[in-house]
């Protein structure tokens, strides 16, 4: 079998999706029966693309505005690969007109993952451009798959509720479980006095993210406990976000919040291993990749429920907070009064939960019963539920779709 993945840019710019998307390439293609070939958008931070993909992979100039990252080779080296399956990652771009053509011309099956780009806030951020993809392209590309990839629970009920009937599986995100390997000290960590106890945020910086909020609740967590924590925010600006959250820094006069800038390979890992504590705030997510690195790292994470692994707050692992300035102080307060022996637990909580509920093998083995499935050469695996599968787990049923395109549009 020759899988095809598609998704947008190859570099980090394609944010959690240069994550998520790689480490699923590296392992599906140890299996003997797949042939792995990837396919995505070239750009000027790609490096050693071939290395992080680890299989053939087909990078396509782009024209025009690069928000719509239009490809016009792409069509055309979908159709000279001669994919038996083609599993795009991610919504609202070119691609996705490129994966519709494909699919239309060859009659071959498609799974599409949203990666939570079809969420409620997702929808609403830039409505009026989704609403015209939904209409030029975008809905007929997802009725036309033959399985949409949802990454839990909640994303399954967001799919349902814009009207599409597809199959879904439902296969979270995976994390080498592996124990972290040894590292230097981050150059970032000595600006911090030696004694000082950080909490990390690690991912782009961008509106959906709430770290405005997060600076509002620091400047209110800044007394007797959290005097003792610095608060070190690493990434790559999207939209300016960046010099709005420096803004805020200055005008509320904020002490102990540091800018780090993008972390990548081996300045990540320094940095995950220089911090005390994880925090996102997050008001819309799939699954957040650097929520379980944290957790591999046995860090304890403080999130909102929006993250969509309340299995962290179950397990002990993570603090739940609210996504306003008023509700994260609160997660904040708690998490510092915290003894260095609590916190030491919920990270090793964490890691625990992911080696048992988010580990890669296990995450890849259920992707690649759904791939022999797809093409007619295995059962149903167990993670395509229907209605009658959920109420046997003791689950909400997921919605019967509802509404009509004119309808759904209007999400």
């Amino acid at each position: 079998m020759k899988i095809g993945i598609l998704t947008s840019w190859l570099s980090h710019r394609a944010g959690g999706l240069f994550e998520s998307v790689p480490p699923v390439t590296r392992v599906v293609q140890n299996d003997q029966e797949l042939q792995v070939a990837v396919f995505g958008l070239a750009d000027s931070c790609m490096g050693e693309i071939k290395k992080r993909w680890g299989a053939d992979v087909t990078a396509v100039t782009t024209l025009g505005p690069r928000a719509f990252g239009y490809a016009p080779q792409l069509y055309a080296a979908l159709r000279r690969a001669n994919l038996d399956l083609l599993h795009v990652h991610g919504l609202w771009m070119h691609y996705s007109v490129a994966s519709l053509r494909w699919g239309q011309a060859t009659r071959r099956a498609c799974i599409i993952s949203p990666h939570g780009m079809l969420d409620p806030w997702a929808l609403e951020y830039s409505r009026w451009k989704k609403r015209l993809a939904l209409w030029g392209y975008e809905r007929k590309h997802l009725q036309a798959a033959s399985c949409l990839h949802a990454l839990s629970e909640a994303e399954a009920h967001a799919i349902r509720a814009i009207g599409l009937s597809n199959p879904i599986c439902i296969i979270p995100n995976g994390i080498d479980t592996a124990p972290p390997r040894s590292v230097g000290i981050s150059s970032w960590r000595r600006r911090i006095p030696a004694d000082a106890k950080v909490l990390l945020y690690l991912g782009r910086l961008h509106p959906k993210k709430g770290l405005l909020n997060l600076l509002r609740a620091w400047r209110m967590a800044s007394g007797d406990p959290g005097r003792d924590w610095h608060l070190a925010i690493a990434g790559w600006d999207q939209l300016d976000h960046e010099q709005e959250l420096r803004g805020l820094v200055r005008q509320q006069g904020l002490e102990r919040v540091h800018f780090l800038g993008p972390q990548f390979g081996g300045e990540k890992l320094a940095s995950f291993a220089a911090a005390d504590a994880f925090v996102l705030p997050s008001v819309s997510e799939g699954i957040p990749m650097a929520v379980l690195e944290a957790w591999s790292h046995g860090l304890p994470v403080v999130m909102t429920k929006e993250c969509n692994l309340v299995e962290g707050f179950s397990a002990g692992a993570a603090i739940e907070i609210g996504t306003g300035s008023p509700e994260i102080h609160v997660g904040l307060d708690l998490l510092f009064r915290m003894s260095v022996e609590q916190r030491q637990t919920m990270g090793k909580l964490g890691r625990r939960l992911c080696s048992e509920q988010f580990s890669l093998t296990r995450s890849n083995a259920m992707l690649q019963e759904v791939y022999r499935w797809i093409l007619g050469r295995s059962p149903r695996p167990d993670c395509v539920l229907g209605e009658i599968e959920e109420t046997r787990r003791g689950r909400r049923p997921l919605p019967s779709p509802s509404l009509s395109a004119s309808q759904s549009d209007n999400c």
